[in-house]
């Protein structure tokens, strides 16, 4: 810390002298600043480079996958017939004529042979209900003092899989209906009332619904479902009906869905692009300006991208005899970016086989004759890898910084023991000074005594 008071007793600017010894001392921070800017923006840019590289070999790694390339797609001429995909799907057209709707069997008891009764009036005598549904049987115990409310509730809490609820008829009589929960001929069952079809408060019973199973044509064969979804029908797709189609059969037609193809391929040109340009923006050099990228020179990133570049340029061969780019309208340009001549990549997705294997191929043991696609993803990952091109240059640059950071840290420690030992020399001045001040002042004052004698 400056002394307040120094310089009183020599009468020099000390402040001063010492602020601008200290500056002085300084001078190399203002340089380790400047390349500590350059060395942060280095590492920001690589990491740039590091995101756009996992961007690239992640779709790199999508289009070596068999479900880049079986995928389908689904289109119904009918919006009472639609598709699904279930798993992976041969392509084909499927006329299909819905005949018959799956429904769930209704029963309501308390026909029009029995006795009317009100859903909270009990029934005067005890008795048991039977619920067959399937293998599965169940007895639902009736009191004399139970509703036909308090009946609902222990049908629906047997877990038979009814469903039971008051309703109203026509002419305002309280019904207690069964509905199975599911649809098809499955799920049909049976009531037996046993005693209570004879109790003072009689019960009947009477099928309002019969329980059906959706029946269809498919391609003239009979197919029935339990539900109106066909599930196990076509491997790899489901269909559901919505409406009996009784005159000409709707069609399902399942293609090659070559768009999500086309996608794919046009998002590995896009990041390709991404990453290329970083790299070139990155490495360049402005004549005009004078202004060079932050990378400019480093040769790690100038073979980062020579290396990529190689990369697009074909594979020795491939199931289908796709083995360029260029065969399906992806050109390198100047400056190395990528182009897509879309008319040609429309063509090339008439060739499933030959596109895949260009991009898809399998390497041999050696890792070699792989596709584009898994060239890219094999270099990609040996880039990220912890001891791959892209971490160890991340961190030779953290290292850079971290030294320069040491080397700032040394100037500021030299300029802080500079300025506390200039304070200490101009103070011991000071005290001298006023010492040899008071001294002189002593001795005019005697010789002026001795003059006046």
């Amino acid at each position: 810390m400056a002394i307040s008071s120094a310089g009183i007793g020599s009468g020099l600017d000390v402040a001063k002298i010492v602020e601008q010894t200290v500056a002085a001392e300084k001078v190399p921070l203002k340089k380790l600043e400047y390349k500590a800017e350059g060395i942060q923006t280095q590492i920001s840019t690589y990491g740039e480079i590091k995101s756009l590289t996992s961007k690239l070999g992640d779709i790199a790694s999508k289009l070596t996958r068999d479900s880049a390339w079986n995928g389908v797609s689904i289109s119904s001429s009918n919006p009472t017939l639609s598709g699904t995909m279930t798993g992976i799907a041969a392509t084909g057209t499927y006329n299909i004529q819905v005949t018959q709707l799956a429904q769930a069997q209704t029963t309501v008891i308390g026909g029009a042979d029995a006795v009317a009764l009100a859903k909270d009036e009990t029934m005067g005598a005890d008795g048991t209900i039977k619920l067959k549904m399937g293998a599965v049987e169940k007895d639902i115990s009736v009191s004399s003092l139970d509703t036909l409310t308090k009946i609902a509730t222990k049908i629906n809490e047997a877990g038979m899989g009814i469903q039971a609820s008051i309703v109203t008829n026509v002419d305002g009589q309280e019904r207690l209906m069964l509905r199975s929960k599911e649809t098809g001929t499955d799920k049909a069952f049976t009531v037996d009332l046993g005693s209570l079809s004879s109790a003072p408060a009689a019960l009947g019973q009477a099928e309002a619904q019969a329980a059906k199973n959706a029946k269809v044509k498919l391609n003239g064969m009979d197919v029935e479902s339990s539900t109106n979804t066909f599930a196990n029908t076509i491997p790899g797709m489901s269909f559901t009906v919505s409406e009996v189609i009784s005159t000409a059969a709707a069609t399902l037609n399942v293609k090659a869905d070559t768009e999500a193809m086309k996608k794919n391929i046009q998002e590995f040109v896009d990041t390709y692009n991404e990453l290329n340009d970083l790299l070139t923006q990155s490495t360049k050099y402005v004549e005009e300006s004078k202004t060079a990228g932050v990378l400019q020179g480093d040769s790690a990133t100038v073979s980062l991208q020579n290396s990529l570049r190689m990369l697009t340029q074909g594979i020795s061969g491939s199931t289908g005899g796709l083995t360029r780019l260029a065969e399906i309208g992806i050109q390198m340009q100047e400056g190395g970016k990528l182009s897509t001549d879309t008319t040609k990549l429309d063509k090339a997705l008439t060739n499933l086989e030959g596109l895949k294997g260009l991009f898809a191929n399998k390497a041999d043991a050696l890792g070699q004759g792989g596709g584009i696609a898994v060239n890219f993803k094999n270099f990609t990952d040996k880039l990220l890898a912890f001891d791959g091109t892209l971490n160890t240059k991340s961190d030779s640059l953290e290292s850079k910084l971290k030294s320069n950071t040491a080397e700032q840290d040394k100037v500021n420690k030299r300029a802080d023991t500079l300025e506390k030992r200039l304070y200490a020399q101009y103070s011991a001045l000071d005290t001298k000074m006023a010492s040899l001040n008071a001294l002189n002042a002593y001795v005019s004052q005697m010789v002026t005594t001795w003059n006046k004698g």
